[in-house]
């Protein structure tokens, strides 16, 4: 009777949580950080500013739940398309590519790309962003990258300008530019960074 308590009250506990994600998000995609009080967000989601604070801070708590959840869902997807079994550069041209689309979901480019900078500041956005999206390229890149390459290049670098491109192309598809040309402009600027034979193959 006890677990059963406990695990009702887990339940109850997650459930609200996500209400308010859920709320918040709608909320900052349509009206931006700025734009949106607690008490909206409260309301939308069905219960409680009491019940905002036992589980966030603040605002900016919240905010920066919401952007750790959206990051994940991005790192997952690209994880999920850069599988085992194809070469190394297969898998990062293949991830590269699944940043794109990930980012194609409603809102994900403003929450990430635009609101988040703009809250939470260029170095906690950076942090956010190594420790998903770009840790999947900084992995990606060292696989398919030979040696001669990497000491070449310095790495962490490379990834940073790597990054920047592929937000400044999701920045564009989602201000209406052609994804197709995009993701053929990820996928040549993968083989030239790699460089032709450059890469590794199978592991």
């Amino acid at each position: 009777m006890q677990q059963a308590k406990q695990r009702s009250n887990r339940e109850r506990t997650e459930t609200t949580r996500h209400a308010l994600l859920s709320a918040a998000r709608g909320l900052f995609v349509v009206k931006g950080y700025a734009e949106t009080s607690t008490p909206e967000i409260v309301a939308l989601a069905g219960t409680t500013r009491g019940a905002l604070y036992h589980h966030f801070a603040d605002k900016r708590a919240l905010f920066r739940a919401l952007l750790e959840q959206e990051a994940r869902a991005v790192a997952e997807a690209i994880e999920a398309q850069a599988s085992s079994g194809r070469s190394a550069v297969e898998a990062l041209t293949t991830g590269s590519t699944a940043y794109l689309d990930a980012m194609t979901v409603a809102g994900r480019t403003r929450l990430l790309l635009v609101e988040g900078p703009a809250v939470l500041g260029s170095a906690e956005m950076t942090a956010l962003d190594e420790a998903n999206a770009g840790r999947t390229l900084r992995d990606g890149l060292a696989a398919a990258m030979s040696d001669q390459a990497k000491a070449a290049v310095p790495l962490s670098a490379l990834a940073v300008l790597l990054s920047a491109a592929f937000d400044r192309a999701a920045l564009a598809i989602d201000a209406g530019a052609d994804p197709v040309a995009f993701r053929a402009a990820v996928t040549g600027l993968i083989a030239r960074v790699v460089g032709a034979g450059g890469g590794r193959g199978r592991d």
